[in-house]
């Protein structure tokens, strides 16, 4: 039996015991002297590569709660519905708008409802050049209809609730002055075309000059003409010739100057420095020429019947196909054919004065049609009694035929712009005329040098 060691009536020694309220500060000191040994423990092995890092990244992600799995994305979107392309058809000779809407794939049923919106407009006729475009829905019934007329206007057919709607689309071009100087070797239409002038800008400057000029006796070798005209633009090309603002022919020393002129009523027209009107009643010439082959003879021998016959009229040569204008304002009275005269036309100016046009290739009027001066009536040709293409012109005062080449002596005179209205019209032409005035001094120095 063991002994006890412990006296008798001896209470057993027990270690001193510690107050509760220092028990948590006891508790604390420990945790942390553990945190501390733990801290010293990794960092002392932050240097031992990458496996414990990886090891305490594995622990952190074991340990952090795991984020909620990504959404679902579609691979793809629902792709948008897709607008048909216009559908583009060019009008051909031949063609009528039955005929296109066929070919594009819809009904004269579909024609009519778009031409009932056309309300006056372009659709009802179309013609050789211009462009009709088709757009259908996606159930592909007619939406809509583009009628391209020109390059400034576009006719739009839209459908809506209560039928097509037609919508214009018009386009203004932009205007860009230029300037040309000419010097005549040959002829007007020689020296034009060399400046770079469209042939419809330089039967223009004639019609200007028309009837102060006798482009027959008058040009000389060595004359000069400039001219200030607009040239009209779209999206940065050339579209078409503008109108004349101002020309200067110079001939045999003497000048001659026109200015385009809107007067206080609204009407465009040509005069000269003084307000003069350069329209006179009649045109010198009728056309645009290349030499006089037979002047006013009433004793002239007949090329082809060879006899003695007068001739009552002037003979310009010109190639075939030549535009022949009139030479005033007045009525056709005859358009036909005779075995003599070839294709003519007779007009008509007022009481006093007709004007014959002879063997020409075309006609371009028929009887009883008004004309204009400077409307094309016909073409050189060579048709009945003629050794060549020619126009036999020919001029009746009073029933009498007279010298067409001199006739205008004795012929109406110009009118003039109201004195009250010319300090105005000078205003206006203030700029143009030292513009003319710089073109012809340059030419000058050019031709010193």
């Amino acid at each position: 039996m063991p002994r006890n060691l412990s006296p008798r009536s001896a209470a057993p020694i027990a270690g001193p015991e510690i107050p509760l309220h220092r028990r948590t500060i006891v508790w604390f000191a420990t945790v942390g002297a553990l945190l501390t040994v733990l801290g010293l423990t990794l960092s002392g092995s932050e240097g031992e590569g990458e496996p414990q890092a990886s090891a305490n990244a594995e622990m952190t992600a074991a340990v952090a709660p795991m984020d909620p799995p990504p959404t679902p994305v579609a691979a793809s979107a629902a792709p948008e519905a897709s607008i048909p392309p216009w559908t583009e058809f060019r009008v051909r000779n031949g063609d009528n708008l039955s005929l296109i809407f066929s070919r594009a794939g819809f009904s004269d049923t579909d024609l009519y409802r778009v031409a009932r919106a056309s309300d006056g407009r372009s659709l009802r006729r179309v013609y050789p050049g211009e462009t009709v475009a088709f757009l259908a829905d996606q159930e592909s019934k007619l939406f809509a209809v583009r009628h391209v007329q020109s390059p400034l206007l576009t006719t739009l057919y839209t459908r809506e609730s209560d039928g097509f709607v037609a919508t214009d689309q018009v386009r203004e071009p932009e205007r860009s002055a230029r300037n040309v100087s000419m010097t005549i070797d040959s002829s007007l239409f020689l020296a034009g075309t060399a400046a770079g002038l469209s042939d419809a800008m330089i039967m223009e400057l004639a019609g200007i000059f028309g009837g102060v000029i006798d482009f027959v006796l008058d040009p000389r070798q060595g004359d000069t003409i400039h001219v200030l005209y607009e040239e009209l633009m779209l999206d940065g090309k050339r579209l078409d010739d503008g109108p004349i603002l101002a020309a200067s022919f110079t001939n045999r020393g003497e000048t001659f100057e026109a200015y385009r002129y809107t007067d206080l009523e609204g009407d465009t027209s040509y005069y000269n420095e003084k307000g003069v009107s350069m329209r006179k009643a009649f045109l010198r010439a009728p056309l645009d020429f290349t030499r006089v082959s037979s002047n006013f003879n009433p004793n002239r021998l007949h090329p082809i019947y060879k006899t003695q016959r007068p001739h009552r009229g002037t003979d310009y040569a010109a190639p075939r196909g030549t535009p022949v204008y009139a030479a005033g304002d007045g009525r056709v009275i005859e358009a036909g054919y005779t075995r003599p005269n070839g294709r003519y036309v007779f007009i008509q100016h007022g009481e006093q004065f007709e004007t014959h046009y002879l063997h020409l290739h075309k006609l371009k009027v028929k009887k009883r049609d008004r004309v204009k001066q400077g409307a094309v009536i016909g073409t050189v040709g060579s048709t009945g009694a003629a050794t060549g293409p020619h126009l036999h012109y020919e001029f009746l005062v009073n029933g009498v035929h007279r010298n067409p080449r001199t006739v205008y002596k004795i012929l109406p005179k110009a009118r003039s712009l109201p004195k009250n209205e010319l300090p105005r019209y000078l205003a206006a032409i203030q700029q143009p005329t030292q513009q003319l005035a710089s073109l012809r001094n340059a030419q000058q120095l050019a031709v010193a040098e």
